[in-house]
């Protein structure tokens, strides 16, 4: 039987002279003998001894020093959600007191930044600083270059004086030994032939660009990335104009900008185009082995950023900088691949090993939904989740017509139907007819199937997208094992595979249905009959965190993050949304008493008395208006006040469950306060000027 392969996993530099130029190529800079022990590193068949370390590390300072080096760090990835680093130079001195350029094997496999700092959800104190980084041989060293300097980075792993893992790497780099445990248990089964079974990534990234000038006259947009205040503009995105349409002139320009130094980093950036709302756009990558589409998405993201300096713009990450049009996501197209090049979710053979991993898949989404939806949990998705083709908070399954159909035809003991494929002629003699996928695209679904992969879209913008990956492989590998144990006790030493495999796989897909959906996920329908299915709608995030504490979750976890290790990310998420939502109250406050308060009432004074009966109700509304701020200020600071006193847990629920609304409502005052008062007197860009300026 013949399989499906997985393409573009390993792009090649063919056509692109400045592909990987900035990445160290051990090939090319390491003795035979050294580079063929490095390979046997990155198969997992021996550990990297400090010989290999100080060969390796003479090279990389060689290679470093002659492209204009003078530093390197441990560039790591902490809780934070962003990376880390640490500058050393590579200057030294001899006993006699004479400067050299060193850089030791020690060097590279080990350096020490201060943990105390760093969220660590409890796992260390600030009187317990020393934390570790250690390079991960699977990720090559780069340069990255910044202003004049250019610097050696050295992707690494972030961990405790105990052990204990400090950042998003290291469990990310074990689920993926997980997945591979479990992998190759199923190909085994199925008598496929490989030896290496890893997730892949392929994150689509959305973000907003707008010129840089508004940007800095916005607090709001400076401090938290997104504005907490901003009235509807007279023309948003119905239109529907600005999707797939020209790339404008100024934003083009920038995008071939950060892509040229992705591209020098190694990055495969490959798709760029207009998203739905204005000012809004996409940029997404070839499919990458995970852990290297993670350090990737991090590097691109901060390109992006810096890159838009340059040329006059900002470039924002947040979810939803912008209310009443799209906010911004990162939809995480997640798939199992092979070393051997098969793509283990391309459902085209029909074949066994599909539908048992497809049972497990979906069995994993049913039976972890809640901590699905924390793994992707934050104060910024919050406010995106549920509109403007973000996926609702309702966790469902997207499967497309022609898999949905022989799943249900498995449950009801029916052949499937052969045919998958369907032609589309369009009647024109000079156009051939196409063959359509075998789904269409949902863009209401928490978690779509796409063809051969799945794409889980409700991932923030902003995120790290190592939680969500590792979730998933932590819940489908725990799966999959469980499933395979039942189908190796029936079927016994000689038993016939698909006799034994196809009642449990029947089994579980009928078990996990409830999850499938296809239709309207913005539906009011569709509430009522996900609550009719008892599948969870968390609207909050902090409300979700505690699901990584079950014990369904504590078991898939096993093997990546102990009890303590996972309480600490509970702990870190739950810190960073109330610090968020605080950060944000603090914002709206001042902002409405120092800037939009005083405008107003400006206007309010220029207005004068009233001459007639129009004018007396046009100045009582605007007066009424401003003293519905005035109120709603008071009551949201009070709330705020409130919460000094309470542990993360509980402020959280505070800030998701009361302080929310009232913070909604006097946003709509604000607002409505932007439509009444004199256009040359309001002291913020308004949404006209930012989003349609570029």
């Amino acid at each position: 039987m013949s399989h499906a392969r997985l393409e573009s996993l390993v792009p090649t530099p063919a056509s692109f002279p400045l592909f990987r130029a900035s990445v160290f190529q051990p090939k090319r800079h390491l003795s035979g003998q050294a580079y063929a022990h490095y390979e046997k590193v990155l198969r997992g068949e021996a550990k990297l001894d400090t010989p290999l370390a100080d060969l390796i590390a003479d090279a990389l300072k060689e290679w470093a020093l002659s492209q204009g080096a003078t530093h390197y760090t441990h560039w790591f990835q902490p809780l934070t959600g962003i990376s880390a680093e640490k500058h050393d130079a590579f200057l030294s001195w001899t006993a006699e007191g004479d400067a050299i350029e060193r850089f030791r094997g020690k060097d590279l496999l080990c350096g020490e930044p201060d943990a105390s700092s760093f969220p660590s959800g409890g796992l260390r104190a600030t009187h317990q600083a020393r934390g570790y980084t250690a390079w991960d041989p699977a990720s090559a060293p780069f340069l990255w270059t910044e202003g004049e300097g250019v610097t050696l980075c050295i992707p690494a792993l972030f961990f405790s004086w105990k052990g204990e893992a400090l950042d998003h790497k290291i469990p990310l780099l074990r689920s993926d030994e997980k997945i591979n445990q479990a992998g190759l248990r199923l190909l085994k089964l199925c008598g496929i032939s490989a030896t290496r079974v890893f997730s892949t990534l392929g994150p689509e990234q959305e973000y907003f660009a707008i010129d840089r000038k508004w940007y800095e006259k916005r607090a709001d947009l400076v401090l938290v990335g997104r504005t907490v205040y901003g009235a509807k503009p007279a023309k948003g995105q119905e239109l529907e104009d600005h999707y797939f349409g020209t790339v404008k002139a100024r934003i083009l320009s920038y995008m071939r900008d950060f892509e040229k130094a992705a591209l020098q980093l190694g990055i495969p950036v490959k798709t760029r185009h207009n998203e739905v709302a204005p000012s809004q756009y996409e940029v997404a990558p070839l499919f990458e082995h995970s852990s290297l589409s993670v350090d990737h998405n991090l590097l691109l993201m901060e390109l992006m950023r810096q890159k838009a300096v340059k040329h006059g713009l900002v470039c924002l990450l947040h979810e939803k900088p912008f209310a009443g049009i799209n906010g911004s996501g990162k939809h995480n197209n997640w798939s199992l691949a092979t070393d051997t090049g098969l793509n283990l979710l391309d459902p085209k053979e029909e074949s066994l090993s599909f539908l048992i991993l497809l049972a497990a898949v979906l069995r994993a989404v049913h039976e972890h939904a809640e901590l699905l939806r924390a793994s992707i949990g934050s104060a910024g998705n919050d406010y995106r989740l549920g509109g403007s083709e973000a996926p609702p908070t309702i966790l469902s399954v997207y499967l497309g017509e022609a898999l949905e159909q022989i799943v249900q035809r498995l449950i009801q003991k029916k052949t499937p139907d052969q045919e998958i494929l369907r032609m589309i002629d369009l009647g024109l003699k000079h156009v051939p007819a196409y063959a359509a996928d075998g789904s269409d695209r949902n863009r209401t679904s928490f978690f779509a199937f796409t063809g051969n992969k799945f794409e889980f879209r409700a991932v923030g913008a902003s995120a790290h997208s190592a939680l969500p990956v590792t979730t998933l492989n932590a819940i489908v590998a725990d799966s999959l094992h469980l499933i395979l144990d039942e189908i190796a006790g029936a079927k016994g030493d000689r038993g016939d595979l698909s006799r034994a495999a196809l009642p449990l796989v029947r089994k579980h897909l009928r078990a996990a249905s409830a999850v499938i959906f296809e239709g309207d996920g913005y539906s009011a329908a569709w509430e009522k009959e996900a609550a009719r299915r008892k599948l969870p709608n968390i609207r909050k995030s902090v409300h979700a965190f505690p699901a990584f504490l079950e014990k369904k979750s504590l078991r898939a976890f096993e093997g990546i993050l102990n009890r303590e290790e996972i309480a600490s990310r509970v702990e870190t998420l739950t810190e960073q949304y109330v610090k968020t939502m605080n950060i944000e109250v603090n914002l709206m406050i001042e902002l409405f008493r120092t800037q939009i308060l005083p405008a107003a009432l400006e206007d309010q004074k220029n207005r004068g008395k009233p001459l007639n009966e129009v004018q007396r109700k046009a100045l009582q509304q605007l007066a009424s208006s401003i003293a519905n701020a005035i109120t709603s200020t008071a009551v949201l600071e009070k709330a705020q006040k409130q919460t000094q006193d309470l542990g993360w847990e509980a402020k959280g629920k505070v800030f998701a469950d009361l302080i929310c609304p009232k913070m909604e409502t006097l946003r709509r005052d604000v607002d409505l306060l932007e439509t009444l008062v004199d256009h040359r007197l309001w002291p913020l860009p308004k949404y006209t000027e930012m989003l349609f300026s570029t």
